[in-house]
């Protein structure tokens, strides 16, 4: 034949689709601390029949290859988080913004941040052998070189899949409010008060997903997340992939082709509290019943035929705001004065603070398979992001794997700071309450949701699962508002939340482009009142104007 002719059909067989398939390669390692080494909180005393797993796929032919992972450890932070991101897209041919790695929180497990280790070692701090990376290290040296091995293995999907289903009587809200709206109760993992076992479900996301990939023996890879602190009960001494693990096993028992990957859902104020009173029997009860999801959402699987142009992937930097109260002075200060801890330590907040100090940014990802979507996203994130995240794109499916680079710790709604608890509080999280309007933006234009709200819903209070919008919001009636030192934007927050917790539902807009208004602080005491009186006592004292019209009330500078 012709040279010429040849190359003309070699092209035309290009533009007629032959393209490249979507294959996935699958990768699995160990991840157990060895005899002695130090978990988050204890040291290795034995080993448990089950290990911890580093595990995760890489999907190629559409672009550079993609990577996802997810470890049974407590957390990877920082430059942790970084080393195995950067090593596995080496090991995957990729970049590492291309690559997304979860820790699924377990507490008897390792953490990894190769920030701290050098601040500790640089300070000279004794007693956190907890930071101490060589073990990290080989995980990570182990995950590669499975991928290098996997790769020319990779399984050619034909298919993707998706399903979901409720589990029941696992997940619980753990922050329990009172009727002032303030935090009266956190619902740990184990609770051993019967009255606030008793206390509703309260705001979580039920629903277990699974994302898969297939050929024609079954399928190659399920990638499930569910949005609740894997914690049955722990600190006995062994490394637990604790419930999760224990579902992921059965599951896997049953489709021994198919690797299955499991991810924590936005989980940061979800526990089992509701049902696990840390009786040893409830880890396997807990299993069963998140593996019996498990096992309804791929029965219910729907199958798509996949090609190239179904696969994509998008990424967003993002820079979380600071909590104000991290101050590198006072964090060596007090490294160097008082007895090492667990999480979250001062070691794990100065780590942040200097990444922070770098000019750092979190990547924030989304893959996109067909018509679902599965955003990945830092810390240990409050579950409303998740629900907003599905309300932005009801005609999608989506899923969100978070634990992400877990530098700042908690991540509450704007809201969640005013209420007060545990997770908001100085020792748990790193980040300031202005993080929610950073993460939203960044969550719609991930899923191309420009028109969803900007802002996240208070959470409903018992007996209010859905408030109503008022007809006139200055009418609204407060018994009490009372706030100190509080800007504005907190102010504005504090009104919709409490109205919410009354199963009114009242919008705050802000149009304030150059930011004259959102940080003016004022403090104001008021009884009997209206939500009129105290937007009028409010532009007073904060100099601004507004406008009421049904149940929106609209802020602007003068």
């Amino acid at each position: 034949m012709n040279p010429s002719r040849l190359l003309t059909a070699l092209l035309s067989f290009a533009a007629l689709g032959f393209a490249e398939p979507v294959k996935v390669a699958t990768f699995d390692v160990d991840a157990t601390p060895p005899l002695g080494s130090a978990m988050a909180y204890d040291t290795v005393k034995r080993l448990d029949d089950l290990t911890l797993r580093c595990r995760g796929v890489v999907i190629t032919g559409s672009g550079d290859p993609i990577v996802l992972c997810a470890v049974d450890w407590i957390g990877i932070a920082n430059e942790g988080h970084d080393a195995f991101r950067i090593a596995l897209a080496q090991a995957a041919g990729t970049t590492p913004e291309r690559v997304a790695v979860h820790a699924l929180h377990q507490h008897d497990a390792p953490g990894c941040d190769f920030t701290a280790e050098k601040l500790i070692k640089e300070l000279s701090v004794k007693g956190y052998s907890r930071f101490e990376g060589d073990f990290h290290r080989v995980v990570i040296a182990r995950a590669a070189e499975a991928i290098k091995r996997a790769l020319p293995t990779a399984r050619e999907a034909s298919h993707w899949g998706w399903g979901e289903a409720a589990v029941k009587e696992v997940a619980s809200q753990r922050r329990l409010l009172g009727p002032d709206g303030k935090v009266k109760f956190t619902r740990t993992s184990s609770t051993k008060n019967a009255a606030m076992r008793a206390e509703p479900e309260g705001v979580i996301d039920p629903l277990v997903t699974s994302l898969s990939f297939w050929d024609k023996a079954g399928p190659i890879a399920v990638l499930t997340s569910y949005a609740c602190h894997p914690q049955s009960y722990y600190r006995l001494g062994y490394p637990t992939p604790d419930f999760p693990g224990i579902a992921r096993f059965i599951r896997s028992q049953s489709w021994p082709h198919t690797l299955h990957v499991h991810f924590n859902g936005a989980g940061g104020n979800v526990t089992a509290g509701k049902y696990n009173d840390g009786a040893w029997e409830n880890r396997m009860i807990l299993a069963n019943r998140l593996a019996d999801g498990m096992k309804e959402a791929l029965d219910k699987t729907v199958k798509s035929p996949l090609k190239a142009e179904d696969i994509g992937w998008a990424s967003v930097p993002v820079r979380l705001p600071l909590s104000t109260h991290l101050k590198a002075n006072e964090l060596v200060a007090k490294l160097k004065a008082t007895t090492p801890k667990g999480y979250i330590s001062y070691g794990d907040q100065l780590a942040w603070l200097k990444r922070h100090e770098a000019g750092h940014a979190i990547d924030i990802t989304c893959l996109r398979v067909g018509s679902s979507r599965m955003l990945h996203l830092p810390g240990e994130l409050f579950v409303e992001y998740q629900l907003a995240a599905k309300a932005m794109r009801p005609d999608l499916h989506v899923a969100v794997a978070a634990y992400g680079d877990y530098g700042p710790g908690y991540i509450g709604s704007t809201c969640a700071y005013e209420q007060g608890g545990y997770e908001v509080g100085p020792t748990s999280s790193n980040v300031a309450p202005q993080v929610e309007p950073v993460l939203i933006e960044a969550m719609k234009h991930l899923l191309e949701a420009k028109d969803a709200p900007s802002a996240l819903p208070a959470p409903a209070a018992r007996g209010i699962p859905k408030p109503v919008p008022v007809k006139d919001a200055a009418a609204v009636k407060f018994n009490q508002f009372e706030l100190r030192d509080a800007t504005l934007l907190s102010v504005m927050r504090v009104i919709r939340a409490k109205a919410y917790n009354q199963g009114e539902l009242i919008d705050m807009v802000l149009e304030d482009p150059k930011g004259e208004l959102a940080g003016r602080v004022v403090s104001l005491t008021l009884t009997e009142t209206t939500v009129g009186q105290v937007m009028q006592t409010l532009s007073r004292a904060a100099d601004f104007k507004y406008t009421i019209k049904g149940n929106t009330i609209t802020v602007e500078p003068k």
